[in-house]
């Protein structure tokens, strides 16, 4: 089974990517239900999308440190 985290193949952080190759699942898809779900959510998916992005490694594995993943998702 593979690793939840963020995936290379992203639009803005990567997280709708990531959760797709998790399951396995169409990435343009995720993203439509992710949309959908934002909107009729009133901004509550958007603030999990925020708090996933921050909190799952990248997808070189988390061989970075959570302080170093940080620094370099704030400065961009």
């Amino acid at each position: 089974m593979s690793k939840l985290c963020l995936s290379n193949d992203k639009k803005i952080a990567g997280v709708c990517a990531g959760v797709a190759e998790f399951f396995g699942l169409d990435t343009a898809t995720v993203r439509l239900v992710w949309l959908a779900l934002a909107i009729v959510g009133v901004g509550s998916p958007v603030l999990f999308y925020i708090l996933l992005w921050l909190l799952l490694p990248g997808a070189d594995g988390g061989k970075m440190s959570y302080e170093e993943r940080m620094n370099r998702r704030l400065r961009k």
